[in-house]
């Protein structure tokens, strides 16, 4: 009898029981919204920081966040991807401003003989089998994106063209064949594992192109293709806005945009100095876990 007269002023109803268990109350769903909003904060941010140096180094963004949504049970909106890839688009139009600005104008005057008209051309050339392949191959390449073990293959397959293009040395301009085949490369990289830089650079080395040019090409090649994403999936960013998403978001495209920038600036140097296949023995090790783990 002793133990209920102890426990019961505790439970009675008076003004003062009530209003303890309301501030109570409050105080942790206090706790539990700010926690909420800390852990999307801090995943937001981790994933922007992930796009913006796997993005621009040959190690396949897509397929690393599959993983990272995979092995680490990250489940974020559509729309984050689609922010992450805007700020893929921004990075590329800084960072090439002042080829992006030449190629327009020399588009727009219909000047086609000069290099920078003959490059916007190219551009466009190559971006036909890139919407093709997207056209009849995205769905399957799609569903790639929730089995890991192909993946991990992908990313196997990444590493061995980055090795495989070590010792490649080219001075040859661009022509439309080559353009065709970086296009079809860039489609290719809709597999999760498969590197767009990677693939396209160095399908660009093997056939023997100058470094810097391909190395160019291979990101403005990009461009049409991200513009043409981010129009078919335009409607879903107006749930950022009924979601509440936006804070969060904006701070996903802010460091995907910063760290991007840096990693580009990286990268050409590694392109440069004929470092580009060191990439490849990350990209053996990330695919051999990858599989391993999948099939453990």
């Amino acid at each position: 009898m002793s133990y209920h007269r102890v426990k019961r002023p505790c439970a009675d109803r008076s003004g003062s029981g009530r209003f303890a268990v309301a501030v109570f109350g409050k105080i942790n769903m206090v706790n539990l919204i700010y926690w909420r909003f800390m852990v999307s904060f801090a995943e937001t941010l981790l994933l922007g920081v992930l796009q913006g140096v796997t993005e621009w180094l040959p190690v396949s963004s897509s397929g690393h966040l599959a993983l990272a949504k995979e092995f680490l049970d990250w489940q974020p909106p559509l729309v984050f991807y689609i922010l992450l890839h805007l700020g893929t688009l921004i990075v590329t139009l800084a960072f090439f401003r002042r080829d992006v600005v030449m190629i327009s104008k020399a588009l727009l005057r219909g000047d086609f003989r000069s290099r920078e008209g003959r490059v916007g051309i190219f551009i466009l050339l190559g971006s036909i089998p890139t919407a093709i392949i997207g056209l009849f191959f995205r769905e399957l390449f799609e569903s790639f994106f929730d089995n890991t073990i192909v993946i991990g293959l992908a990313l196997l397959i990444t590493g061995v063209l980055l090795f495989v293009s070590k010792r490649i040395e080219g001075k040859r301009s661009l022509n439309v064949l080559d353009t065709a085949i970086l296009g079809a490369a860039q489609g290719f990289a809709i597999i999760p594992g498969i590197s767009r830089s990677g693939v396209t650079i160095s399908a660009g080395l093997l056939r023997r192109l100058e470094r810097e040019s391909v190395f160019k090409f291979s990101f403005l090649l990009s461009i049409p293709s991200i513009l043409g994403a981010l129009v078919v999936e335009s409607d879903d960013l107006g749930l950022l806005v009924t979601n509440g998403d936006l804070p969060s978001a904006a701070l996903g495209l802010l460091a995907s945009v910063i760290v991007g920038y840096l990693s580009l600036k990286a990268l050409r140097i590694v392109v440069l100095k004929r470092k580009f296949h060191l990439f490849a023995f990350y990209c053996w090790i990330a695919g051999t876990l990858t599989v391993a783990f999948s099939l453990s």
